[in-house]
């Protein structure tokens, strides 16, 4: 039976490569349409944590991951359904080309797979900059590569002048699909890059939010946003059995534990310097009955009292190395907790937060292993198995996840490895000792609720 949720609009924000102009059109068009009274449900195809940062930030609404790869093409309709529960309108933004996926797998994890899982009308966002009647066939290839995306628009980006965008429109019309908005050539909107994209809207403050605002002015003026409110209602009902994913209910625990142990705190790191994060971790750690805290390595001197676990995400540590490195009672405090064998995961950033040290400086020692900056870039998902039982996983639980650094940490591997690669190489990584498990592949815990439940209840038994 579908769910009364199903029906929810919604639209596909994607573009033929990257560069085009699609996270200035998604973040602005979540903006714009909030702007007008709407409750928008902000949606990022993929495994990036930085731009759903700024959906976040242009809805009031936590930005969320659709990820074919990671999750299973299985969880992409109930995760959208998650995250869109009493929104007025749902917009996803895609990644990369429309059609490019997983390297190697066909459509896998791709914008027009995500599209067809979720019944989804596509807008095409176009860099006209550099052309005029070629447009016209641009648009016809990736309206006729595959007839199960269905384009149900598309907006002209960067266009010069009024005679410009009439010869532009004049060549989409003779492919038979309308022009939804118009954006000028003009001044960028203030949204710096560094080594691994966009500068996190954790790191901007005021300047992430005129950027949003920006986005959101630059959208309205453009586009007709009647008519991709009505495109996003005319998407239909989700396939058939369709359900919004849940964590599942906070289990009920044996009378005779203690308070503190059968409701472990299990302590998250955030701030500017640990911004990548998935929402359903938190909320997975929550249902499995631990009580999550967020604190931030830049700030706070010592753990949150009567921490049970903890949870170090991606980020950016390489960037506040020093700060990091200063305070020393924080870092005091994690290793007493990592060695009492508390459970702890750490994911990339987390990681070479463990390691003795980065770039030179020191970090928390938990880990026998030095990091250090990198010209080499580590970008690409991965098909990984547990090699040594952890808080985490059992040996032999296969996951999928996601790389994504200019980092090397050295020995790459412990004794007891997290992870054995299965693809796109086979190779070792990362570290299992006492209570921890540090590595630098990224998971999605919705993939696989038992890690949630295994790691809380680590805490309650360490």
């Amino acid at each position: 039976m579908t769910s009364p949720d199903s029906g929810v609009p919604r639209l596909v924000i994607a573009a033929p490569s990257s560069g085009s102009g699609k996270t200035t059109v998604a973040t602005g068009l979540m903006a714009a349409l909030t702007g007008r009274g709407l409750a928008v449900s902000p949606h990022k195809v993929g495994p990036d944590y930085i731009d759903p940062g700024y959906h976040a930030l242009a809805t009031g609404r936590v930005g969320r991951n659709v990820d074919a790869y990671l999750c299973g093409a299985e969880l992409v309709a109930p995760l959208f359904l998650h995250g869109a529960r009493g929104c007025d309108i749902a917009v996803v933004e895609g990644v990369m080309g429309l059609y490019d996926g997983a390297a190697g797998e066909g459509e896998l994890a791709s914008t027009a797979q995500v599209a067809k899982l979720l019944r989804a009308p596509v807008v095409l966002v176009v860099d006209a900059s550099s052309q005029s009647r070629s447009v016209a066939a641009l648009v016809h290839g990736f309206v006729s590569w595959d007839p199960e995306v269905r384009i149900g628009g598309v907006i002209l980006n960067k266009v010069a002048s009024d005679r410009h965008e009439g010869l532009l429109r004049e060549a989409v019309d003779s492919v038979g699909v309308p022009v939804l908005g118009v954006l000028r050539r003009a001044a960028p909107v203030e949204t710096p890059s560094r080594h691994l994209g966009l500068v996190p809207v954790a790191e901007r403050g005021s300047d992430a939010v005129d950027a949003v605002a920006a986005m959101g002015a630059q959208v309205a003026a453009g586009c007709d946003l009647e008519a991709l409110v009505g495109l996003a209602r005319a998407a239909g009902p989700l396939p058939g059995g369709s359900a919004p994913w849940t964590p599942g209910p906070v289990p009920t625990h044996h009378p005779s534990r203690s308070v503190k142990k059968s409701t472990p705190r299990v302590a998250v790191a955030g701030g500017a310097a640990f911004t990548f994060s998935y929402a359903e971790h938190s909320e997975l750690l929550a249902a499995a009955g631990a009580e999550v805290v967020t604190f931030d390595p830049l700030r706070d001197e010592e753990l949150p009292e009567g921490t049970a676990g903890l949870v170090i995400g991606g980020g950016f540590p390489e960037v506040y190395t020093s700060e990091l490195s200063a305070n020393e009672g924080l870092r005091k405090s994690v290793a007493e907790l990592a060695l009492s064998g508390a459970p702890v995961a750490a994911e990339c950033a987390g990681l070479l937060y463990l390691c003795r040290e980065l770039d030179g400086l020191p970090m928390c020692g938990v880990l026998d292993a030095s990091a250090r900056m990198s010209e080499r870039l580590t970008l690409g998902y991965r098909d990984a198995v547990a090699v040594s039982d952890s808080a985490l996983a059992g040996a032999g639980t296969r996951m999928r996840g996601h790389e994504f650094h200019r980092t090397v940490v050295e020995p790459g591997a412990g004794a007891a490895p997290a992870w054995g690669m299965r693809a796109p190489e086979r190779r070792v990584e990362g570290f299992v000792e006492r209570g921890v498990h540090a590595s630098y592949l990224h998971t999605h815990w919705a993939a696989e609720p038992g890690v949630a439940r295994r790691f809380v209840e680590r805490c309650r038994t360490s």
